[in-house]
């Protein structure tokens, strides 16, 4: 093989792997739109809406193996200091901290010290054991900072780990949870993939059952957000939870999530009013959702 060719497939290696995450892409809003909820009138989009969705949802995902492979030095806690109410992000399944790159790149510029993200694994292992792992990171965040109680942000099945910590450990630790695309009831895309981690994400299995039929300890803020158009959870619904301020967009995919102005915003006035001691029933400034489309 002479240089020539050496440099030709280097130089394809890039093209290669854009189109695969194109692939990736394309498969996962098909399965998305297959098993989709039914969604009323105004949260339907139109087709400029539908590419600025697959779009933004394919480079969020091209994104993110160079932020996973990075994830130690894109993602550092914060230095030891005093902060009342430190942040603790929660990743979701096949994942580390790096997929909070750029949230905690916001916060970092908005002022927001204290925050702390959480690497758990082996990645295929029980939700229970992460939930064990989320206490550890939680014990060390307020050891770190001294603080009383820490504000939960997470992710997909991330918002499933503080749920089963809550369940082990209650809400003594924890000012305001809000998770962020967290299928509470399951996705069909757990099916296609093995693992522990992944059978409790099934539509309909028992683990599952058993943590949704623990409900909500209502003097505990807890936000779910989630997007209709989420090209990961399905049906989309799944993260309607009982018992939580539900929090639905529209036009942004699964991944998307973690670097949409929107979500920035409305995680950021979460864990500011959580540091301003805002009683637990009192509402945060909420999202106006915009009109992305004419109904398709």
């Amino acid at each position: 093989m002479n240089g020539a060719t050496i440099a030709l497939a280097l130089a394809a290696i890039p093209l290669v792997y854009f189109a695969v995450m194109l692939v990736l892409t394309a498969m996962y809003f098909a399965l998305a739109w297959f098993f989709r909820a039914r969604r009323p009138p105004g949260r339907r989009i139109g087709p400029r809406a539908t590419l600025r969705l697959v779009w933004r949802e394919y480079l969020a995902l091209a994104g993110a193996v160079p932020r996973l492979l990075l994830h130690r030095v894109l993602v550092r806690d914060s230095p030891p200091a005093r902060v009342e109410v430190p942040v603790v992000l929660v990743h979701g399944v096949l994942c580390n901290a790096g997929i909070w790159a750029r949230f905690a790149r916001f916060l970092r510029r908005s002022g927001i010290d204290g925050v702390y993200a959480l690497s758990y694994g082996p990645p295929l292992a029980s939700i229970e054991s992460f939930a064990e792992q989320l206490a550890g990171k939680i014990d060390a965040a307020l050891a770190a900072t001294g603080g009383a109680h820490v504000v939960i942000v997470a992710h997909s099945m991330g918002g499933l780990v503080t749920r089963a910590y809550l369940r082990r450990h209650g809400r003594r630790k924890i000012a305001r949870v809000l998770t962020i695309g967290t299928p509470h009831h399951g996705s069909v895309f757990a099916s296609c993939f093995p693992g522990v981690s992944l059978a409790q994400m099934r539509l309909g299995n028992r683990w599952l059952a058993e943590l949704n039929a623990t409900p909500l300890d209502p003097a505990l803020r807890f936000v779910s957000l989630w997007s209709w158009h989420d090209s990961m959870v399905a049906p989309q619904t799944s993260s309607d939870l009982p018992g939580a301020v539900d929090v639905p967009l529209i036009g942004i995919g699964h991944n998307a999530l973690l670097g949409d102005p929107q979500v920035f915003a409305f995680a950021l006035a979460e864990i500011v009013a959580a540091r301003n001691a805002r009683m637990p029933d009192e509402p945060s400034p909420g999202i106006v959702l915009v009109d992305q489309g004419q109904a398709g």
